[in-house]
Formats: structure tokens, C-alpha cells, sequence
């Protein structure tokens, strides 16, 4: 799929910074998105563009919605609406903090950059929790066909949409678990990764099964781990070609189809949650026909 952002469909990268911009009151959008396609080559900087700042430029992206709160859970699932966020990839820490300021720099001082998050790659692609991330994720032409819109028409089709979390890991009691009840919380075994069969119907793996949803919840996951100070916990980045499996996902985990939630919220919780469309690419630029940028 040459119209997609290429750091999409490619494994994590080794080092990572999460970009998170928030809105000036009057400023120039237009201006802001034009120099900011001059440092984005959807490879080493992934893009998504939010709700607010698609409806500051009086457009419309089919299918961009706003964060959904799961108000009849007991869950907490915080809505934190920004602008713009950009996914900065690479294995070199420092070129990361320069990208970052090329880009904060770029769309200054329309777009303000008000959070950043650091997070790299564990192990061969492992949660902080010791388990394998990712798993169940479709590869190939499986992936594309999860993750890349079409029939949208042009400016839209190769694009993407992306759900993006904070997930803080309560470290301590996570430890306290019997190691056969930390399994059974994920739903398999972290010695080997293999699925355990019985395992309770909150476990985290039955819970997100992707192929039990009808029709099926595929999405492409590309997840990392994030630490600061004595925190820590995953960041989870979802790439769909629409938001509706992820929102099947999220439901099922927050019990709002039977009423059993997650095993996975009794050690950690979502801090954050934001929606964006990552725009597809066009002559190895953002493509920005869809808010009216030639």
C-alpha cells in the first residue's frame, strides 16, 4: 500500500517519543499543517490529526469521532482530546529530541506541544509486565486490510485511524500475584506465550479475542512500553481502517456487553485516551486534500 504511512504497517522501533499538541486560540492552522509536512515523512514520523483541529479548518474527516467514555462501567476511561499527535521512531535517543524540536518548531505558535512521552522497545516487543505484546496482531495483506482505509475516495483512502492510550502498570501489586494468577489475569503463560485454555473469562486474552466479535475486531496494534521517574506502563497505539473494532475491544474489556471486566484493570489503569486520523501520503507528503491543502 504505497499511500500509507510507512511507520504504520512496520515492526516498533527501538527508541520513541509520543507528541501531543493542543490548539492556540486564532492560529493559523492552515500555515501550521503546511510547514509541518516539510519534516513528516510518514516513516520515521507517523501523524494524526484530531477532531478539534480538523473542525478549526471547517472539514470533516468520515469517521473521525471524539474519544468514547463508557459512562455505565465502573471503568474510568479518560477522554484527552488533542490537536495533533505525532509517533517520532527511531534508535537514537538524541535525534529523537532534535526531531522533536524541528516539529514543535514547525507548527509554532499555532500548535502548542504540551505533552511528550518517551518509550522504547522491551525486550523483542514485551510489555513491562514481562508478556508479549502484540500476538494476536495481523500481518501482511491482513494488516493492510485492518489498519488502511478505502473506498473513501482520494485524500482519504491509504489513510489511517489511530486510538492512543496511556496505560499506568500498578507495579507492586501486579507482584503480589501468584505468578499462575498473573497468567491466568493474561491469559496466557509468560514462560512460553501459549494461550491457556482455561483461563477465566476475565482474562485479558479472552477478553480482546479479536476473531470473537462479529463481525471481527481487527486492528494493528504497535504498543510500547514508556517509563518516567517510578512510573511505568504501556503506551497502546491502535491503527485501524475505522475506530469500530477498537470500540469493540474497549467495551468488551470495560464489561459493557456482560458486565465482566478485564482482568487487566486490577493492575492498570488508562490514563489518557485520544483519537486521530493519520492522513495518507501523496508524492512522500502528507496528503492534506481532506482539509482542503493542495
Amino acid at each position: 500500500m504505497s499511500l500509507i504511512q510507512k511507520g504504520i504497517l512496520e515492526p516498533v522501533p527501538e527508541q520513541a517519543r509520543y507528541l501531543f499538541f493542543t490548539m492556540a486560540p486564532g492560529g493559523d492552522f492552515t500555515k501550521a499543517l503546511v510547514n509541518l509536512r516539510k519534516f513528516i515523512d510518514g516513516k520515521t514520523t507517523v501523524v494524526g490529526i484530531g477532531n478539534w483541529l480538523v473542525a478549526a479548518l471547517n472539514r470533516e474527516v468520515p469517521g473521525l469521532r471524539p474519544f468514547p467514555a463508557f459512562s455505565k462501567t465502573d471503568i474510568n476511561m479518560s477522554a484527552t482530546p488533542a490537536a495533533l499527535w505525532c509517533w517520532v521512531r527511531g534508535n537514537d535517543r538524541g535525534e529523537l529530541f532534535h526531531q522533536t524540536h524541528d516539529i514543535a518548531g514547525s507548527v509554532s505558535p499555532a500548535l502548542h506541544l504540551f505533552r511528550v512521552v518517551d518509550a522504547f522497545r522491551y525486550r523483542s516487543g514485551f510489555d513491562l509486565l514481562g508478556y508479549e505484546d502484540g500476538t494476536e496482531n495481523p500481518e501482511g495483506t491482513d494488516a493492510v486490510n485492518a489498519a488502511v482505509a478505502s473506498g473513501l475516495g482520494l485524500g482519504l483512502d491509504g489513510g489511517s485511524y489511530v486510538a492512543v492510550q496511556q496505560w499506568v502498570h500498578d507495579f507492586s501489586r501486579f507482584r503480589g500475584l501468584d505468578p499462575s494468577k498473573q497468567d491466568d489475569a493474561i491469559g496466557r503463560r509468560r514462560d512460553d506465550n501459549s494461550e491457556l485454555p482455561l483461563a477465566s473469562q476475565s482474562a485479558h486474552v479472552k477478553r480482546t479475542a479479536q476473531e470473537s466479535f462479529s463481525p471481527p475486531a481487527f486492528i494493528v496494534r504497535r504498543s510500547m512500553p514508556w517509563i518516567e521517574d517510578q512510573q511505568g506502563g504501556l503506551m497502546f497505539v491502535a491503527f485501524g481502517r475505522t475506530f469500530d473494532p477498537f470500540e469493540a475491544l474497549l467495551g468488551r474489556m470495560a464489561g459493557a456487553e456482560d458486565g465482566i471486566t478485564d482482568a487487566l484493570f486490577t493492575f492498570t489503569r488508562p490514563v489518557s485516551g485520544d483519537y486521530f486520523w493519520c492522513p495518507p501520503m501523496e508524492s512522500g507528503r502528507l496528503d492534506l486534500r481532506a482539509l482542503g491543502l493542495q
